[in-house]
C-alpha cells in the first residue's frame, strides 16, 4: 500500500479539477482502510474518503491530511439468487452489467451513472425515475473503527440524501435487491437510457454530473436555459451548450471558476424566477 505525497486530485475527479492532497492512498480491502484511518489518527491529521470522484468539486488548494480512495480494488461482487452483494468501490456501470448478465432487473437506471456504489448510496443517486433507495437492502459500514450494519428501514433515504450524508461513517458494502427478468428486456432498457443520456448530456466534457438539485416544481436545467445562461462561461467553466443543468470544464477550469459560475447562475435564476438552486455536487478541500 503506497502513500503518495502531494498527489494532484484533478487526476482523480471527473471534473479534472483539484489541487494536491498532502497524502493520498488507494485501498484494496477493509483491513487496509482501517490501517490508513488508524495511521491518520495516530498522526493527528484529518482523512477524507473518496470513490470514483464523479460528483466532486475539489478546491484548487487541495485537501489537507490524507485522502483515501476506495474505487480501485474495492470492487468485489457476489450474486446470490436475486440479490447482489457488492463492495462500495464497484462502479455502478459494472454492477448494472453484473445484474444484466444474471438476468436481474432493477439497476438499469444506474447503468450510466459514472460513480461507485458507495458514493451512490451516500447521496441516494438516481436517474430516469429510479433511485438507489429502490434497490438497496442492508448496508455494511465502518463507524469509529467498528463494522456495523444498517437495515433498509434505517437508511433514511431521501432526495439526494441518506443516513450517511454529511457523516464520517464509511459505506463498505451493500445488498442490492433485484428481480428476475428477461435479459433482452433488461438490455433494451439499458440501451434506451444510454441513448437518451448520450443525446442529451455533455458526456465528452469533464463535469461532475448534474450541478444542481431539482428544485421542487421545476427543472434546474430549464430554469438556467430560460434565464439565458446556456453557454455562459467564467474562465474555463461553462454552462453546457448541450444541457444547461451541467457545468463543464472546457479544458483549464479552476475550482474558483466553477464556484464563480455557480454563484452567477444561482443569483441570475433567483433574480428572474425567485427560485433558489442548491448544488448537488459535493465540495471538498480547503476553501
Amino acid at each position: 500500500m503506497e502513500i503518495k505525497k502531494n498527489e494532484l486530485l484533478k487526476n482523480h475527479t471527473s471534473f479534472k479539477i483539484g489541487g494536491p492532497a498532502d497524502e493520498f492512498a488507494e485501498v484494496y480491502n477493509e483491513e487496509e482502510l482501517k490501517e490508513l484511518i488508524e495511521y491518520a489518527k495516530n498522526k493527528g491529521i484529518p482523512y477524507t474518503i473518496m470513490g470514483n470522484g464523479s460528483n466532486l468539486l475539489v478546491s484548487d488548494k487541495g485537501i489537507r491530511g490524507l485522502v483515501i480512495k476506495l474505487a480501485k480494488g474495492f470492487d468485489s461482487v457476489e450474486v446470490q439468487g436475486d440479490k447482489i452483494i457488492a463492495k462500495a468501490g464497484i462502479l455502478l456501470s459494472k454492477l448494472a452489467n453484473v445484474a444484466l448478465e444474471n438476468g436481474l432487473s432493477g439497476l438499469e437506471f444506474a447503468s450510466g451513472i459514472p460513480g461507485t456504489l458507495g458514493g451512490a448510496i451516500y447521496m441516494n443517486a438516481g436517474a430516469y425515475g429510479g433511485e438507489m433507495k429502490d434497490v438497496v437492502g442492508k448496508v455494511t459500514y465502518l463507524s469509529n473503527g467498528e463494522i456495523k450494519t444498517a437495515e433498509k428501514g434505517e437508511l433514511d433515504f431521501g432526495y439526494r440524501h441518506s443516513r450517511f450524508s454529511g457523516k464520517e461513517d464509511i459505506v463498505l458494502s451493500a445488498e442490492i435487491l433485484l428481480e428476475k427478468a428477461d435479459k433482452t428486456e433488461i438490455r433494451a432498457k439499458m440501451d434506451d437510457f444510454k441513448e437518451r443520456r448520450c443525446s442529451k448530456q455533455p458526456l465528452s466534457m469533464p463535469s461532475a454530473g448534474s450541478t444542481f438539485k431539482r428544485p421542487e416544481g421545476y427543472f434546474a436545467g430549464k430554469l438556467i436555459e430560460d434565464a439565458g445562461l446556456k453557454g455562459k462561461a467564467i474562465g474555463g467553466a461553462q454552462v453546457s451548450e448541450k444541457h444547461s443543468g451541467f457545468v463543464v470544464n472546457t479544458g483549464d477550469a479552476t475550482c474558483q471558476d466553477v464556484l464563480d459560475l455557480i454563484k452567477f447562475i444561482q443569483d441570475t435564476v433567483y433574480d428572474k424566477f425567485k427560485v433558489k438552486l442548491e448544488t448537488e455536487v459535493k465540495m471538498l478541500g480547503e476553501f
